[in-house]
C-alpha cells in the first residue's frame, strides 16, 4: 500500500486515539507516541502499529499517536482509517474471516 499524501482518523476525546500518517524518508518507520497510559501499554501500542502497517504491506512512514486510553479494536480500526485515507484506496481491503463463516 503506497502512502500518497497525508492523513488522520480519530478524535481527542477520552477513551480514543488520533492518529496521523504521512510518507516518510528512511529505512523504517517512525512512530511517534503520546500516549496517557503510555507506561503500562506504550510497548502494545507500539506493536499494534507496527503489526498493522506490516498486513498492509506499508512502507516507511511517519505516525503520531495522541493515545487517550483507547482499546486496541479502536487503534486498530484508527489507523487503518487513516491509511485507506492517506492511499486514496476507493476498495477497503476488508478480510472474510474464516471462524465467522458458516
Amino acid at each position: 500500500m503506497k502512502i500518497v499524501r497525508e492523513a488522520m482518523a480519530g478524535t481527542l476525546e477520552s477513551s480514543d486515539v488520533m492518529v496521523r500518517i504521512a510518507p516518510a524518508e528512511g529505512p523504517e518507520h517512525d512512530l511517534l507516541i503520546a500516549s496517557s497510559v503510555e507506561k503500562q501499554f506504550g510497548a502494545a501500542i507500539r506493536s499494534t502499529l507496527l503489526q498493522v502497517l506490516e498486513h498492509y504491506g506499508v512502507p516507511p512512514v511517519q505516525v503520531i499517536v495522541d493515545d487517550k486510553g483507547a482499546l486496541d479494536c479502536v487503534l486498530r480500526a484508527r489507523l487503518e482509517t487513516a491509511l485507506m485515507r492517506a492511499s486514496e484506496s476507493a476498495v477497503l481491503p476488508w478480510e472474510e474471516r474464516l471462524e465467522n463463516v458458516k
